[in-house]
């Protein structure tokens, strides 16, 4: 029976997509190394999912190990969520983004043309953009990342851009995220940050437990409503959801073609922790503090290629965003870290 690899399917938006597809009828293998995810993550989209599946525990750059699970399974697609992720940490330790990174691609990319298997969805991000005068990015905006992470992912796209036009057997969606926050609305799956939090949206909730003890907001004299910085929020569900839709349209595609997953609306970093503090009841602290380097004023999704060629179209306000994602804290004030996993 053919089924659909996920790699990095313990991590935040890999165990949601995960839960996606089976909840589409997909069957699933999950491979994951679990260095910032956690196996608890897969149990508990079993359960959400009523069904279960295999999960290999394993590096992606490990081509005899990643080999094995093809000559076991009939994969007929791959969506390939596993790399590191942190933008700070990819500026401290760039070697090991780029070996990670762009390493395990290459591995993934071998292991899958030796076994036929010719459709991959990738997961990029909205830091591959050239974050300059524009606010509202289309897909063919001009790339240009500021940090090491963000190349990553724009080498990692010309790679599959070339492959794909070398041989025409490869049918590639590159999927590009603006910012995916929220949980799963059981509360059972959500973001767990290992060691200090970086985002926005963990970095809120976890003020409201009480667990930090303010926001910092890097500046308020941005040319935006409020001063403060815009961005796209994207509900981690409905981005979900974007991969299930990724998989309906690959057989169209020709070669690799990108899209924005986004909302299209732009929220304030005031806005989101007003409307935190509205949904949820919670106080949450903040302090303005000198802008970062490298930020922009605003940056927001122009979602209107995947609402056309996808069909797909975000669907849950930041209230639901705000919602879910306390829901998810309060349930889990640590994350996955101090559940033993089952399986």
């Amino acid at each position: 029976m053919a089924c659909i690899l996920v790699t990095g399917g313990a991590g935040f938006i890999g165990s949601h997509t995960t839960l996606a597809l089976l909840e589409s009828g997909h069957d699933v293998v999950v491979v994951d190394n679990f260095t910032n995810s956690n196996p608890e993550a897969l149990q508990r989209v079993k359960r959400l999912a009523g069904r279960g599946f295999l999960h290999y525990q394993l590096d992606v750059r490990d081509h005899s190990a990643l080999d094995a699970v093809f000559r076991q399974h009939n994969i007929s697609a791959v969506i390939h969520f596993a790399a590191l992720k942190a933008v700070g940490e990819s500026v401290a330790r760039p070697l090991e983004y780029y070996l990670n990174n762009l390493g395990a691609l290459m591995v993934l990319l071998g292991v899958m043309g030796a076994h036929d298997c010719f459709r991959l969805v990738f997961s990029s991000s909205a830091t591959v953009y050239r974050m300059a005068a524009e606010s509202s990015f289309r897909e063919d905006a001009p790339l240009e990342a500021v940090n090491p992470y963000g190349r990553t992912k724009i080498f990692a796209e010309k790679i599959l851009c070339d492959l794909s036009a070398s041989d025409a057997n490869w049918k590639v969606i590159i999927l590009r995220y603006f910012n995916p926050v929220g949980a799963h609305p059981s509360g059972m799956i959500g973001e767990a940050p290992q060691g200090t939090a970086n985002n926005l949206f963990p970095i809120i909730t976890q003020v409201a437990m009480g667990a930090l003890p303010e926001v910092r907001v890097y500046g308020n004299d941005y040319p935006t409503h409020d001063g403060t910085g815009v961005r796209d929020y994207i509900h981690v569900c409905d981005l979900a959801q974007g991969h299930v839709a990724a998989l309906s349209l690959i057989e169209q595609v020709n070669g690799a073609e990108a899209f924005n997953l986004g909302t299209g609306r732009g929220h304030s970093v005031l806005d989101v922790i007003r409307i935190f503090e509205l949904t949820t009841g919670r106080r949450v602290p903040c302090r303005i503090v000198e802008r970062r380097p490298g930020d922009v004023a605003i940056s927001v999704a122009n979602p209107a290629k995947a609402i056309e060629r996808l069909g797909w179209k975000a669907g849950l306000d930041l209230t639901a965003m705000c919602r879910d994602g306390w829901r998810w804290q309060e349930q889990n004030p640590y994350g996955y870290a101090l559940i033993e996993s089952t399986i």
